[in-house]
C-alpha cells in the first residue's frame, strides 16, 4: 500500500490591505466568528498537512499573536518586504527545506473557501500527477482579477494578471482564485526562474504555471463548484458583501439541519455557534462566539447572545446576554441584560428591564421587573419584587448576597451586601436591608409614615394641585363627591 504524499500548507498573509484603510491588518478583520485568515486556516485543514506556514509581513507581530491563539501549530515566516507572491512562497519553502509531496498555497483573505473544495483541488492535483493545479472560477465580472488562459485544446497555458493583460485576455471570465496545489520539487525549480519583468516589478507566483508548462510539467485547472468561494476581500464594502454571503450560507445550513430561522436576512450566526434541531431564532437576532441553543428554545426577536448557553425550551426575548447560562424552560426578557457569571436554573425568570451579573438563580426563582442583581445567589422559588437593587459594591469591594429558597423580597428594596435572606423569609417593600433576615422572619426598615396636613394648600397655593385638594377637602366637609375642575 503506497504512502500518501507529504503535504505542506502555505497561507499568504503579509499584505497591508491599504484599501481597508484600517490600523488592523486586513487578514485580521472579523467575519462571523473568525478572522479572514482564521477562515482560511479552517478550510486548509482538509489538506491534512504535516506543517502549515503563514507568511506574515505588515504588522507581523499582530498577526503572529493571533496565530498563537487560533493556530498554534502554524509557523509564521516573515516577509519583511512584500516583493510579490512568488517571493513570499520561496521564503515559506526555505523555512521547510525537508518538505516533499504537495504544497497548497492559499491567500489569507478568501474566507468563503470550503474545506471540501480544498480537498477536491488536492485530489485532482495528485491524481493527475501534475506539477501545478490552480483553482479557477467563472465569474460575471472579472475586473481586477488574474485570467486563466487556455490553449486550443482547453489546457492551461498561463495565468495573466490584469495589469499585464491584453484586451482579448481581459475579456476572459475564467479567473484565478489565488489558490494552488504544487509538486514541491517542481515549484522550487520554477521559483528560481521567476523575474520581476511585469507592471508591478514583483515576482508573480502565477508565472510558475507558464514556466512549468514550457518545460513539459503537467499543469491543470480545477474549477470551483461555487464562484463565491473564491471571492477575496480588499475593502470594507467587499467585507460587508462577504459577511452577507456567509450569513446566508450559515443560516441555510442550520435551517436544513432542523432549526427554524424566521427571518434569515436579519439573523446573524457566527460559524462557532451550535444549535439543536427545533430551536427557533426570531428576527433581528445575533448569536455570537461560543453560543449554544438547545432544542425547543426560542431566541428573539431583537436578541444578542454572546458566548451564552440556552437550555431546552427556554425563551429569550429582546435580551443582550454575555457569557450567561440560561437553564431549560427559563424565561428572559424583554429588555434584559445578562452579564458574565449569570446562571439561571430550570424555569427561572428574569423579566423586563432586569440586569444581572455574577448571579445564580435557582429552579423557579423569579426576578420579574426593573431590578439589578449583582454578585448574588437566589434560591429555588424565591421571588424578587420590582425595583429591587442588590447593592454589591461599596466603592472598594464587591460583596455577595444570598436569598434563600422560597424567600420573598418586596418591591423597591435595597439588599446591602454582604447579607443573607434565609429560606422562607420575607422582606417588606421599601426596605433597605443590611442585616441578615432569619428563616421565616419579616425584615422591615421602613420609617413610620407621617402626613403634614394642608401642606399643599399652604405651600403650593395657586397650583392645580392646591385647587384639586381644596375641592376634595370641601367635598369631604359637605359629605358629597369631589367635583372636577372645568
Amino acid at each position: 500500500m503506497s504512502q500518501a504524499p507529504r503535504r505542506t500548507v502555505v497561507v499568504l498573509a503579509a499584505g497591508e490591505g491599504k484599501r481597508m484603510k484600517s490600523a488592523t491588518p486586513k487578514v485580521l478583520h472579523p467575519l462571523l466568528g473568525r478572522t479572514l485568515v482564521g477562515h482560511v486556516l479552517t478550510a486548509s485543514a482538509a489538506a491534512g498537512a504535516e506543517q502549515t506556514i503563514v507568511v506574515v509581513g505588515h504588522k507581523a507581530e499582530l498577526v503572529e499573536a493571533h496565530l498563537a491563539e487560533v493556530a498554534p501549530a502554524a509557523t509564521p515566516v516573515l516577509q519583511a518586504q512584500q516583493n510579490g507572491t512568488g517571493h513570499a512562497v520561496r521564503l515559506a519553502l526555505e523555512a521547510v527545506p525537508e518538505a516533499t509531496g504537495t504544497v497548497v498555497v492559499l491567500n489569507g483573505d478568501v474566507p468563503l473557501l470550503r474545506a471540501e473544495t480544498v480537498g477536491r483541488l488536492i485530489e485532482a492535483h495528485e491524481s493527475g500527477a501534475r506539477g501545478a493545479t490552480v483553482l479557477a472560477a467563472e465569474v460575471g465580472d472579472p475586473t481586477g482579477l488574474g485570467r486563466i488562459v487556455r490553449d486550443a485544446a482547453g489546457n492551461l497555458e498561463r495565468i495573466v494578471e490584469e495589469r499585464d493583460a491584453a484586451p482579448e485576455v481581459r475579456a476572459i471570465r475564467e479567473i484565478n482564485a489565488g489558490i494552488y496545489a504544487f509538486d514541491v520539487a517542481s515549484l522550487r525549480e520554477a521559483l528560481s526562474k521567476l523575474s520581476t519583468d511585469n507592471d508591478q516589478g514583483e515576482e508573480y507566483l502565477t508565472d510558475v504555471f507558464g514556466i512549468l508548462a514550457s518545460v513539459g510539467h503537467p499543469v491543470g485547472v480545477f474549477v470551483a463548484p461555487d464562484a463565491d468561494e473564491t471571492l477575496g476581500c480588499n475593502d470594507r464594502a467587499e467585507l460587508a458583501s462577504l459577511r452577507a454571503l456567509l450569513r446566508d450560507r450559515v443560516n441555510e445550513a442550520w435551517m436544513r439541519a432542523g432549526v427554524s430561522i424566521l427571518d434569515p436576512a436579519t439573523t446573524w450566526i457566527d460559524v462557532t455557534v451550535r444549535l439543536e434541531p427545533d430551536a427557533e431564532i426570531d428576527q433581528n437576532s445575533q448569536l455570537l462566539g461560543e453560543t449554544t441553543v438547545a432544542a425547543g428554545a426560542i431566541v428573539g426577536p431583537d436578541t444578542t447572545l454572546i458566548d451564552s448557553t440556552v437550555g431546552a425550551g427556554a425563551v429569550v426575548l429582546r435580551t443582550h446576554s454575555i457569557g450567561a447560562e440560561i437553564g431549560a424552560e427559563a424565561t428572559v426578557g424583554p429588555f434584559s441584560f445578562l452579564r458574565p457569571g449569570t446562571r439561571l436554573g430550570r424555569k427561572a425568570k428574569v423579566g423586563g428591564f432586569v440586569e444581572t451579573k455574577n448571579a445564580e438563580l435557582g429552579e423557579g426563582a423569579k426576578v420579574p421587573h426593573l431590578s439589578y442583581v449583582g454578585d448574588a445567589t437566589i434560591g429555588a422559588k424565591a421571588n424578587i419584587g420590582a425595583g429591587t437593587i442588590f447593592a454589591n459594591y461599596d466603592g472598594v469591594n464587591k460583596s455577595h448576597t444570598t436569598v434563600g429558597e422560597a424567600a420573598f423580597v418586596g418591591s423597591d428594596t435595597v439588599l446591602i451586601a454582604p447579607v443573607e435572606i434565609e429560606p422562607g423569609a420575607y422582606v417588606a417593600a421599601g426596605s433597605a436591608i443590611q442585616k441578615d433576615v432569619p428563616a421565616g422572619s419579616l425584615g422591615v426598615t421602613r420609617a413610620p409614615q407621617r402626613n403634614v396636613e394642608n401642606w399643599v394648600t399652604r405651600r403650593r397655593a395657586g397650583t392645580v394641585s392646591a385647587a384639586a385638594a381644596e375641592r376634595a377637602i370641601a367635598a369631604k366637609d359637605d359629605g358629597g363627591e369631589v367635583s372636577t375642575a372645568e
